[in-house]
Parts: structure tokens; sequence; C-alpha cells
């Protein structure tokens, strides 16, 4: 047992912090300086979720994993009353209701779910790991997974449930449920996804403008075009940092969820491949971890939480150079906003914890 965190998996995540907090000054400063008088707006907020988060993440590394075990049912519970009080007095912003306020302090509670979820399933996997081959078992699980993804389309928020969905249905597909239940699931799932589709109209427009954004040029294939404008030309390596054109008031909010498309702009391909190549070597050491740790609940924790991670910032990016229609997710460690980056980082310390417990061969 290594008894110490992996320091170069916490090297890893401070350099994709530390990447997210450059490149949020660079991709925020024009926008900043419009509505604030302060270029520097974006980035001092982001630089303060960092510290916030890279604290929390610390000081989880050290507690008792077993305590989060303990509490992990309470926690859900926790998460599901912020969800329904979502619903219940948050205001709509931008048609969505995503936020508790609580003065001049915002919360997002299903970004905490994404964590809530897979502490949940994990316990449960931990200790009836066999029973998950049983359909009744399966149902049971899956229910769960589609309560909260219910809740969360209430607000409605289509990308974090879609994270949440694939990082349950995946923990639950490597703890050994039978691939004839997926089967199933994936017919049943293509049948709601079009009632969904059908049930919001904007969600039908983004299809459409995903299909051909030329069609609605200024409109609902508005966002997919700037970014596409700001990927495509960038060659080798980019215009240069702090270069970029589209983030001159043509790309909409290009700090928050198509910032790699100002980095595609300004750093070009090395800039993109060396940021992916970060969230698979992300990817490659939790795996490594779940597989080299001997309890059953932290081999699942960790590989949960990874690819949860992983999950989003594959949509992300996918959906920044046109592979997916906008779901309206943030790239993790990267985007700017506090509750992802905090949410992401008390993951992480999680993680971490886990590596304590690591068989080191």
């Amino acid at each position: 047992m290594r008894n110490k965190i992996d320091f170069k998996l916490l090297f890893l995540i401070i350099t994709l912090v530390i990447f997210g907090i450059v490149m949020v000054y660079s991709s925020s400063n024009v926008v900043a300086r419009f509505r604030y008088n302060d270029e520097l707006y974006y980035f001092k907020r982001q630089l303060l979720f960092s510290v916030v988060g890279v604290i929390l993440m610390l000081l989880i590394s050290k507690i008792n994993i077993n305590k989060i075990k303990k509490y992990s049912k309470f926690f859900f519970l926790i998460c599901i009353v912020l969800l329904v009080a979502v619903l219940i007095f948050s205001k709509a912003i931008g048609g969505a209701k995503s936020w508790l306020q609580f003065g001049s302090f915002s919360l997002q509670p299903s970004e905490f779910m994404k964590i809530a979820l897979i502490l949940l399933l994990s316990n449960y996997l931990s200790k009836y790991h066999q029973d998950i081959k049983k359909f009744k078992y399966f149902i049971l699980l899956l229910s769960i997974i589609i309560f909260v993804f219910g809740l969360i389309m209430l607000q409605p928020d289509f990308g974090t449930g879609l994270v949440i969905v694939l990082s349950g249905i995946t923990l639950l597909f490597i703890a050994g449920t039978p691939f004839k239940y997926f089967l199933m699931l994936f017919g049943i799932g293509i049948i709601g996804l079009v009632g969904l589709i059908l049930s919001a109209p904007y969600r039908l427009d983004r299809i459409l403008a995903f299909i051909n954004p030329w069609s609605d040029p200024l409109g609902s294939g508005f966002q997919g075009i700037q970014s596409i404008l700001a990927v495509a030309p960038s060659g080798l390596f980019g215009l240069g940092f702090n270069k970029s054109i589209q983030k001159q008031f043509f790309l909409p909010e290009p700090q928050n969820d198509f910032i790699f498309a100002i980095i595609c702009e300004e750093l070009g391909l090395i800039g993109a491949v060396f940021l992916i190549l970060l969230y698979f070597l992300f990817l490659y050491k939790t795996i490594r971890l779940s597989v080299r740790v001997e309890d059953k609940y932290k081999s699942f924790v960790a590989l949960g939480i990874g690819i949860s991670i992983f999950i989003q910032a594959i949509i992300n990016i996918s959906v920044v150079i046109g592979l997916l229609p906008i779901t309206g997710i943030t790239l993790p460690f990267i985007s700017y906003g506090g509750s992802s980056l905090v949410i992401t980082l008390i993951g992480c310390g999680i993680i971490l914890n886990i590596s304590k417990y690591e068989e080191v061969v």
C-alpha cells in the first residue's frame, strides 16, 4: 500500500487547473473588459474557485475514506433535496432552473449529484456486486439513475443529465451487468431520447442546427458555426496566445462551454492534442488505480469519478468540433464556473484519497 497520495496524479490535476486558469483569462478578457471594465474579472474569480477547490481537494484526500462510504446515502439524499429545491425556489435563467442563489453565492446541485450518485452506486455494488447479474437488481439501480436524470431534466439540463446517465450505466457495465440488459436498455433509450427531443422545440432546433447549422446561421446554428470558424483555420500552432478573433464578440460566452474552441484557435492542433492527452492520462491513472486497489468500494468510486470526468470532457470537445449537437456542459478543469470546477476537484480529492490504498507493483 502506498500510504500517501499519488503525487504524479496530483501534479496532473494541478496542471489541468493551471491550464484552465490561463485559458479562462485569454478567452474572457475582451468580454470582461466590455461588461465590467476589468479584463481580469473572470480570471480572478476562476483563480478564487481554483484555490477553494484545491484546498477542498487536499482536505478530502486526508479524511478517512470509510466516512465517505458511511455517509454516501445521506449525501445522495441531500442532493435529491437540493434538486427539488431548485425546481421550487430558483428563478429561471436562460429558460432553465439550475441554480440555488444565496445572496451573491450560487450553487448548482446537479454538479454535486455527479459525485453523489457514483458514491451511492459504488456502495451498493461493493456489497452486492454479484446481484447485478440478476435482472431485478439491475432494474433497481437503473431506476435510481433514471429518477435522478428525470429530476435534472425538469430544470432542464440535458448535458449534465447525460453525463450522469452515461457514468452510472458505464459503472454498472464494468461491475458485471450482462450485456443483454444493455441491448434492451439501448432500445428504450432511443425511444426516450426521441421523446425528449420532441417534447422541447429547442432540442429539435439544436439537432437541426447540428445537421445543417447554415440553415439558421443567425439563430440556432450561430454558436456552432462560430465554434467551427475558431477551430478550422487554427492550423498546427494556432494564432498565438491571447490572439483569438472569435472571442471578440463572435463566439458567445467563450470562457464557458466553448472554451475548447478558443484553445484550438490560439494554440492550434498542438495545444488541443496536449489537452486531450492530459484527459486520457487522467483516465489511465484512475483505471490503473481502480485495478490496483483491493477494496471494491474504493475501486468503483475511483473508476466512476474518473469515467465521469472523462465522459464530460469528450462530450464537450465533440460538441465544440461539431461531432455532437450542443448539449451545454462545461469542459472539466478548464471552463469558467465555480460549481463545476469545485465539484470536479472534490471528486479528484476522493480519487487522491483512494490512491493512498493503491498496491504499488
